[in-house]
């Protein structure tokens, strides 16, 4: 039986922010492609573009690991992507279950990075008794009925929801009541867990919505640029604040120029 239900990340117990936690993926697909490479060293500057923050937050960030690099040659390729997947409990195989074998289910099953970055997809569970037996990714699709057993059985402690919104809880409840302490949710909706069960959101939407805010204020700032160019004589001496389009069918966006809290899925 895998064991990663009992074995948890150390990065809370030893004080580390979550938000340092949440770059330090960053910084490891950063190092694992330099490791592709057979690069042995790099600098804190080349680091921190590659992972698109800056310099001095990665060295603040690396400090809670314990590294510090060495003046004039930088940080060791190989240790840090050792040290940071050891941070990120990364250097056990972690049993993942993917409940939902729709299109995304299917996509997120075939993925290939799961297997070299500490994961293993241990079961994928559809309620579709048709998709029982199927084979996706090499893996035999099995009823929703068995969700609790193989929970137990795997050892899972990782669960991944790609269902519509409407069973989302549902089975999230499962999850829970099964075990499993970190679920990965695809679904549109906003899950309620109890304390003691992390969840991270993944909604293709939203994040959609902020690039056509980003997208928004450009073009605002460009046409308030084209109107200062061609109102010089008159605006000389006034300062030239950028005007937002307001495109029909867009999100208007807050009074302090932030992405409206409330959004819809």
């Amino acid at each position: 039986m895998a064991t990663g239900r009992t074995h948890r990340p150390a990065t809370r117990s030893r004080g580390i922010p979550e938000a340092t936690v949440a770059r330090l993926p960053l910084y490891l697909r950063a190092l694992t492609a330099l490791s592709e490479r057979s690069v042995p060293t790099v600098s804190s500057e080349e680091l921190a573009a590659a992972a698109g923050v800056n310099s001095a937050k990665l060295r603040k960030d690396f400090s809670y690991l314990g590294s510090y690099g060495t003046r004039g040659v930088g940080y060791d390729v190989e240790y840090l992507v050792y040290q940071i997947s050891r941070e990120l409990g990364l250097t056990q195989d972690w049993p993942v279950v993917i409940v939902g074998i729709g299109n995304l289910g299917a996509a997120l099953a075939n993925y290939g990075g799961f297997a070299s970055r500490g994961f293993r997809v241990a079961a994928l569970i559809d309620a579709d008794p048709e998709m029982a037996g199927k084979q996706v990714a090499g893996i035999a699709v099995q009823h929703s009925d068995e969700l609790e057993k193989i929970i137990n059985d795997q050892g899972v402690s990782i669960g991944v929801i790609t269902t519509p919104p409407g069973v989302a809880q549902q089975v999230c409840d499962r999850l829970v009541a099964a075990g499993v302490t970190s679920i990965l949710n695809f679904a549109p909706t906003v899950l309620t867990v109890p304390d003691g069960v992390d969840v991270r959101k993944v909604d293709l939407s939203i994040e959609l919505q902020i690039l056509a805010f980003h997208e928004q204020r450009k073009a605002g700032e460009d046409l308030a640029a084209e109107d200062g160019a061609g109102d010089d004589e008159e605006t000389e001496g006034a300062a030239v604040l950028p005007v937002a389009a307001e495109p029909t069918g867009r999100r208007p966006q807050g009074p302090d120029g932030d992405v409206p809290a409330v959004m819809p899925a």
